[in-house]
């Protein structure tokens, strides 16, 4: 894999490229110049954290021919508070999947992708970090 930054015209970005022409603007903080308009680079990995679970969520319902509508993923993520470098410590996702879906095989599918299957996962909790979750099913808005 193959990715390029590259400092935006204007000063207040770092705009990132893949191998497949897909961009990204991450922000930089105001102390670096940056304009705080945009997702900092910490806030992607958290993220990250959420869509590599969802891939993982998604499919292994799928595969279990539940019905899903909608999933929502919320995150509350804290830094450790100590001199730089600030990793991150703690994260808790809560996540909402709509439609029709077995509470325990939803419960069950996240155990999986966070405790197996997601890489971000793994990534931060070999950093040190600390991951909680919790599953609602809930009939789709």
């Amino acid at each position: 894999m193959r990715l390029f930054l590259q400092l935006s015209p204007d000063g207040r970005a770092m705009l990132g490229q893949d191998e497949a022409g897909n961009e990204m603007r991450i922000s930089l903080p105001e102390i670096a110049g940056g304009d705080a308009t945009g997702f900092r680079a910490m806030q992607l990995m958290i993220l990250s954290l959420g869509g590599c679970a969802a891939v993982d969520v998604i499919t292994i319902l799928k595969k279990q021919r539940q019905q899903i509508d909608d999933l929502r993923i919320d995150i509350e993520a804290e830094r450790f508070h100590q001199p730089l470098p600030a990793p991150w410590q703690k994260a808790h996702l809560v996540f909402t999947v709509y439609g029709r879906v077995d509470q325990q095989k939803a419960e069950k599918a996240v155990e999986m992708s966070i405790q197996k299957y997601c890489s971000a996962s793994e990534t931060l909790r070999l950093a040190g970090a600390t991951i909680t979750w919790e599953v609602r099913v809930a009939v789709a808005a």
